[in-house]
């Protein structure tokens, strides 16, 4: 099973696509509580140049609110994981599925507001 919604985007710039995502995010719903810029932090820890990669915490209130009032824990899986990376040629983006991230926890209901949380997503990654 694919544990991310992916999505390539040739010749663009990582703040290009940054600016995209966090809007279509928005549009769909979503904040961005996190941000953590991967590169910056294994250039300060370790002294190590990579390619940009950043991590997008992102959470749909309503959402959220019914899962932890289903599953008090479950906020220790939150918030939905966005990365952006610079690969060869581009950029991609790649959101966590929440329906795979879910599968741990044993209730219908959470699962059914995880589905809910992955189409919006999708509609997220498909609108950058």
């Amino acid at each position: 099973m694919n544990y991310t919604i992916n999505r390539m985007f040739k010749d663009r710039t990582i703040e290009d696509i940054d600016a995209r995502t966090r809007t279509a995010l928005s549009d769909n719903g979503f904040g961005v509580l996190t941000e953590i810029d991967v590169k910056a932090t294994m250039k300060k820890k370790l002294d190590v140049e990579m390619p940009a990669y950043r991590i997008l915490g992102a959470c749909n209130p309503r959402m959220a609110y019914s899962a932890i009032g289903m599953e008090p824990r479950v906020g220790a899986m939150l918030p939905c994981n966005v990365i952006l990376r610079e690969v060869e040629g581009g950029v991609e983006v790649s959101a966590i599925d929440p329906v795979a991230s879910m599968q741990a926890i044993e209730n219908a209901d959470l699962t059914a507001i995880a589905g809910e949380v992955r189409d919006l997503l999708a509609k997220a990654v498909e609108a950058i």
